[in-house]
């Protein structure tokens, strides 16, 4: 059995063999599906609540 890992921004599943793995000072492991979702959050410091296409907007 496959384990798929879910992007940290987005929500959304990260097919096998992509995606981004980044892992802070602070030991905590980011996984990203895209460089798009990485300067998302890291860069730019947006919220995922507040970005419409993720799979977390709108959720509290």
């Amino acid at each position: 059995m496959v384990k798929v890992k879910k992007c940290s921004f987005c929500g959304y599943d990260i097919p096998i063999g992509r995606g981004v793995m980044m892992i802070r000072n602070d030991g905590r492991i980011l996984t990203f599906c895209s460089n798009k979702c990485r300067k998302t959050m890291v860069v730019h410091k947006k919220k995922a609540r507040r970005t419409r296409w993720t799979a977390h907007y709108g959720k509290q």
